[in-house]
């Protein structure tokens, strides 16, 4: 069965973790902190921003992921590539503590569906910043090259959603592919790096 909503103990654990000080700048690779300097102070928004759209779960969540922000360990398949952004409400302002749960196919287009390789939370720190280090999805079947996120603003509303990436070709063939949720991409000097900012309520 799919499932659209949080496992409760998740939850539970996500919201623990927040007593923990410093948690959310831990989960920070250091090469990841290190490229962050390519990421503004605040995010590129206006006030009263629509909210970031929902897209498809998807077959292949796995609740209880682990707190990680650092995927490359798990996987040697794929290209590296860093994703990073803020999660805001629609006036703006950076949201703490918002859980940002993100899995995906990895370099063959394979899910891990017996344990968490390619799969992991972290919680954003105080400028409403995430940034996960991680591999490039491939494409599979008939679905273009994405990410599936979920985030959950400390007593918000939460939101299941997809990330595409620019210039695929799949996408113009992929029934779940929404323009709005397009991330910038760009070549750094290790890798990619794509910018999605979350509008949550």
């Amino acid at each position: 069965m799919w499932n659209n909503s949080l496992n409760r103990r998740t939850m539970l654990a996500y919201w623990l973790t927040l007593t923990t000080a410093g948690a959310a700048s831990a989960l920070l690779a250091p090469n990841a902190l290190a490229q962050s300097g390519t990421l503004e102070l605040t995010p590129s928004c206006d006030p009263g921003e629509e909210l970031t759209r929902q897209g498809s779960e998807g077959p292949y969540y796995t609740p209880e992921p682990p707190m990680k922000s650092d995927f490359r360990a798990d996987t040697s398949d794929g290209d590296p590539i860093t994703l990073m952004g803020f999660v805001v409400d629609q006036a703006c302002r950076p949201i703490e503590g918002a859980v940002v749960d993100l899995w995906h196919a990895d370099g063959h287009g394979d899910y891990d569906n017996e344990g968490y390789r390619l799969r992991g939370y972290q919680l954003t720190d105080a400028n409403g910043r995430y940034v996960f280090e991680t591999v490039e999805p491939a494409p599979y079947d008939w679905r273009t090259r994405h990410f599936h996120v979920k985030v959950h603003p400390p007593g918000g509303r939460l939101l299941t959603t997809q990330l595409y990436f620019p210039g695929e070709a799949r996408n113009q063939n992929d029934f779940l592919f929404n323009p709005r949720l397009l991330m910038d991409v760009h070549e750094a000097a290790d890798g990619k790096i794509a910018r999605f900012d979350f509008v949550v309520a």
